[in-house]
């Protein structure tokens, strides 16, 4: 089965609302390849490695959540990026995506793919972080301490998670934002939950997390947010009974 380049373009922002989120990067098509898709790989980041890895799959059209040209990046197409770019014209590899749209999917993003996969329900958009989507909260399926949510993390995740907070202390809501979120934690304190997940920390994090007394956990930026992409490539396979992979490309970050 296949579909075409621009029919799969047209399907991806529309389900992920390209239109309506003001985002660092462009979002959809990034690179153009292949005009038919037959065989789609799906990872984290635009890496030479996952490159290399679409390219001995045989694969026409690359999907990611972390592509190419940010807000403020340097411009010529010069070093490492023009080795991955010449990479994906060689073999004429679609390079699709999506950033903060595939973050903040109600059902298929990131945040609702962490939120279900640690047992959180009654999952829902905190009202008080833009875009809508980007903090979620929820209610835990039973109460944790600090250290039996950190232990549930690690293994859900298949890596160390930082936790600050005492670690007795019950834990039955909590927030959280995939990826570098360490920065909504005030908003997630404001909510009233108990603690708050994200990918990443900064020093002063731990300050805030003290100073306002909520749970923080650093889960990784990577490990949060393989989920999103995932489910995303699953949807497609379901939609257009297209061949869809998911190679994870390790990384500790």
């Amino acid at each position: 089965m296949s579909i075409t380049s621009f029919e799969l373009k047209t399907y991806l922002d529309s389900l992920l609302r390209t239109n309506e989120i003001a985002d660092y990067c462009p979002n959809g098509l990034q690179v153009e390849g292949s005009s038919r898709v037959q065989k789609i790989v799906t990872g984290v980041t635009a890496s030479q490695a996952l490159i290399d890895a679409a390219i001995a799959k045989g694969a026409d059209t690359l999907l990611v959540h972390h592509g190419y040209f940010w807000k403020g990046e340097s411009q010529p197409i010069v070093g490492m990026k023009k080795r991955r770019i010449a990479s994906l014209l060689a073999n004429d590899i679609n390079l699709f995506a999506y950033h903060l749209p595939l973050d903040v999917h109600a059902e298929l993003g990131n945040n609702r793919q962490l939120g279900e996969l640690i047992g959180a329900s009654d999952i829902t958009a905190a009202t008080n972080a833009k875009p809508s989507g980007v903090v979620m909260h929820g209610k835990l399926e039973s109460e944790h301490t600090t250290a039996s949510l950190q232990q549930k993390l690690s293994e859900v995740l298949k890596r160390s998670v930082l936790a600050e907070g005492d670690s007795s202390a019950p834990i039955s809501t909590v927030a959280w934002c995939t990826g570098g979120g360490q920065n909504f934690i005030e908003q997630a304190a404001e909510l009233g939950v108990d603690a708050f997940v994200t990918g990443e920390v900064s020093e002063q994090t731990i300050h805030t997390a003290r100073e306002m007394g909520i749970v923080f956990f650093a889960a990784g930026h990577h490990a949060t947010e393989r989920y999103g992409v995932k489910a995303l490539g699953e949807h497609l396979h379901s939609h257009f009974d297209i061949d869809v992979e998911f190679i994870d490309i390790d990384n500790p970050a």
